[in-house]
């Protein structure tokens, strides 16, 4: 009876922790600025976990050098739950690969709780350029090295680094404009400034509807629900090519298992709940909701992805 007894007692702790937690509002810091898709998808998650867990999650925008101001804020704080952050792969592996020197890292810094969604981006043209798929694209490209210009939303960005990687598999030699933000950018392509350009679909899916712009490839592996007529680059002759940003749920490193678990559970069902779903499909976010495990093994390959991108890109820290 002694030992059943001990034994109930030491469980109890971790049965209350979880049971009890939060015992007070939840900071759901958002890696972006407000409209960003961080910042988004943290909104449509604080009501749904503050529903779900009793206590408010309330979000805080925090942007500043792609990510890298919330994340070491982040990885300061007390690692009970109470402060979380939606980060993306620019926040958690972009910044690793420009920075070596940064004042974080993800795999020893952070609890990565679970992957969110992912946000693919498709090669967009102005209606004029001569090519209609990306075979045409690359052989355009090849007949005129260091002409075809294509924009960014800046240096290091996943659209530059999305551009170089293929450039490099595709043996292209093409001209880099960087912009300040992706609607420059897509404002670049629009007008003929420059030739080409990957873009999140939400920022150019009306100018393609309106013939405005030629969409040639989507950037991951699969096709977009958004754009289901969009040809992967795989499907186009280009093996392999899957380039997404991928936003997860972090905290600092040392959380308590079984408060991550009560967190992982009520996300997984959040992001399922029918007008979550539909708002994420608006936004041509992907579902890739899928457990630490699989997560961590995602932020692994992520930081070796865009490590060898930045190398690809010969882009150097400021």
């Amino acid at each position: 009876m002694r030992i059943i007894a001990l034994c109930l007692m030491l469980a109890a702790p971790a049965a209350l922790a979880q049971e009890g937690y939060p015992t007070k509002s939840v900071r759901l810091i958002a890696a972006a600025a407000p409209g960003g898709n961080p910042d988004v998808l943290a909104r449509m998650l604080a009501a749904k976990l503050s529903d779900a867990l009793g206590r408010p999650f309330v979000v805080e925008n925090v942007p500043g050098a792609g990510g890298v101001v919330a994340a070491e804020m982040l990885a300061r704080a007390p690692a009970d739950g109470h402060v979380l952050m939606l980060g993306d792969s620019g926040a958690l592996a972009i910044n690793v690969a420009l920075n070596p020197k940064l004042g974080y890292h993800p795999l020893k810094d952070f609890t990565l709780i679970t992957a969110l969604a992912a946000v693919p981006t498709v090669l967009v043209a102005p209606p004029s350029l001569p090519a209609s798929n990306l075979q045409e694209f690359v052989a355009l490209a090849r007949s005129r090295p260091g002409q075809l210009a294509y924009g960014s939303a800046g240096n290091g960005s996943v659209h530059h680094l999305t551009m170089a990687v293929f450039a490099s598999r595709a043996k292209v030699d093409m001209l880099h404009v960087p912009y300040k933000g992706g609607t420059a950018l897509v404002a670049a392509v629009l007008t003929g400034e420059v030739q080409s350009g990957w873009s999140g679909i939400p920022n150019v899916a009306p100018h393609i509807r309106a013939g405005k712009l030629k969409v040639l490839a989507i950037s991951t592996a699969a096709r977009s629900a958004t754009l289901p007529d969009v040809p992967t680059a795989a499907e186009q002759g280009f093996s392999g090519f899957d380039i997404a940003t991928v936003i997860g749920l972090q905290s600092p490193a040392g959380l308590p298992r079984d408060i991550g678990a009560r967190l992982q559970e009520a996300v997984a069902k959040a992001l399922r709940e029918p007008d979550v779903a539909a708002r994420m499909a608006n936004l041509a976010m992907e579902l890739r909701e899928n457990g630490t495990e699989h997560y961590v093994r995602f932020v692994k390959e992520d930081l070796d992805r865009y490590a060898a991108a930045v190398k690809t890109a010969g882009v150097k820290h400021e």
